[in-house]
């Protein structure tokens, strides 16, 4: 048995965002035996946008990695929420304040760039081992000494790995959820919302004899169009050389599809016309997508787990709270579960697989309430775009009004300063290390 915190075995399973959060923050904190096993064979994350809000910089920032992100996003100063179908302008928001009530500002950059950052950050670390182009297979024990099968894709042969903690970072189709669920015996699937997205991104040089578009890509603004049953938002990313759009619409693929697909060979024609009344500032953009190149991700979630802890197993990020993205809390959310669970692994008064238990079920404490509270805002948030013509539609549109004469919420949740200070203000390290010694006594 291990002797300290710090000696424990941790596999990681999965390298995204919440899986590269865990690794770095349990280094930092002076973890010796870290493996994080990647079926993918490298970090070549889909080339897509990504918002870094102040709750998540503040992770970033603590961990040392911030500034090299930082360098490449850019500093959102406003938002504009507009009508689809006509480009008119239903509410805009200053955001300049955020990075004065919060330390730090709402930046947008490429989610490449925050993984490498990650990831660099990693790699200072020996104690890190890093094993890419590697299955995890079903976990075999969830305790009192937790294993699973690994299994890499070069045929070499399957083995065993054990470890004192697994977490499981492996994402919305996450085997490790699937495989806790079966022991608990506990029903929870996988729900599709019948609704997808397209992610474009489109380079400067693309459109240097588009004065109106380049105007948008040299901005410091996070711009939405809406209308019945999509959206489209957009900003500059990568010091405004490159202009994300990410779009969410009825999911055109729906009948075909199955749970093992979540992505899907897009029509670029099928494309234009789910946005064909949208105005002609948005068919040019989405015109620039190259022909045979649209794809089209489904977005999944799941209904709540009673408990995202077994034995010595703990579910992180997507594998336990995916998220619609209209928060643009996703992998925000991941990364405060990585820096929650490297504070409550560290403060281990022993290294008996209950203590460990305990510890972990603090994680969930301090992360599943928050979580799923944001999953839902996420949710109401897009209806609340959506709407079709109505009652709901004329309300939401008088709360648009009220908004222009300074008054009122923003229906956009994303940008409202309630919502914010929800989001932005809570520091997810500080509470728990506040918090541990008395709910790890109520464990």
């Amino acid at each position: 048995m291990s002797q300290s915190p710090e000696d424990l075995r941790i596999a990681i399973l999965g390298a995204g965002m919440g899986g590269l959060t865990c690794a770095l923050a349990l280094a930092q904190r002076g973890f010796k035996n870290i493996d994080v096993y990647e079926y993918a064979s490298d970090l070549g994350f889909v080339g897509a946008g990504i918002q870094l809000a102040p709750n998540m910089a503040r992770v970033l920032d603590n961990l040392g990695v911030w500034k090299g992100i930082e360098a490449e996003a850019v500093n959102i100063l406003d938002t504009s929420v507009r009508v689809g179908a006509t480009d008119s302008q239903l509410a805009y928001v200053d955001l300049e304040y955020i990075e004065k009530t919060y330390g730090y500002p709402h930046m947008v950059g490429h989610r490449h760039s925050l993984a490498t950052g990650l990831y660099e950050g990693c790699k200072q670390h020996p104690a890190i081992n890093f094993h890419f182009s590697t299955e995890a297979e079903t976990i075999d024990d969830f305790g009192p000494k937790p294993s699973f099968t690994a299994i890499p894709r070069d045929g070499s042969g399957s083995y065993r790995v054990e470890a004192d903690v697994i977490l499981a970072a492996d994402g919305i189709k996450s085997k490790a959820r699937v495989e806790m669920l079966k022991r608990l015996n506990i029903n929870v699937g996988i729900k599709d919302t019948h609704q997808a997205a397209y992610r474009i991104m489109i380079h400067k040089d693309q459109i240097k004899d588009d004065p109106q578009l380049l105007e948008l890509i040299n901005s410091t603004r996070v711009t939405r169009w809406i209308g019945e049953k999509r959206h489209i938002i957009a900003y500059p990313v990568s010091n405004n050389n490159i202009y994300n759009l990410s779009t969410t619409q009825p999911d055109s693929n729906f009948a075909a599809a199955t749970n093992a697909t979540y992505t899907t060979k897009g029509s670029k024609s099928a494309m234009l016309d789910v946005f064909s009344d949208f105005c002609p500032m948005v068919q040019r953009m989405l015109n620039y997508v190259p022909e045979g190149e649209v794809c089209e991700w489904k977005l999944r979630v799941h209904d709540p787990l009673p408990t995202w802890i077994h034995e010595s197993v703990a579910l992180v990020g997507d594998a336990c709270h995916p998220t619609l993205p209209h928060l643009a809390q996703g992998a925000a959310q991941a990364i405060e579960d990585g820096a929650v669970l490297a504070v409550v692994l560290s403060r281990l008064p022993n290294t008996q697989p209950d203590s460990i238990n305990k510890a972990l079920r603090v994680y969930e404490k301090v992360r599943k309430q928050r979580a799923y509270a944001l999953v839902d805002l996420a949710s109401a948030s897009g209806r609340a775009l959506h709407l079709g013509e109505g009652a709901a539609k004329e309300q939401r549109d008088k709360q648009f009004a009220a908004l222009r004469q300074g008054k009122g919420p923003v229906p956009d949740k994303w940008a409202d300063a309630d919502v914010q200070r929800e989001i932005y203000g809570f520091d997810c390290t500080r509470v728990a290390e506040e918090e541990f010694d008395a709910l790890y006594s109520e464990m």
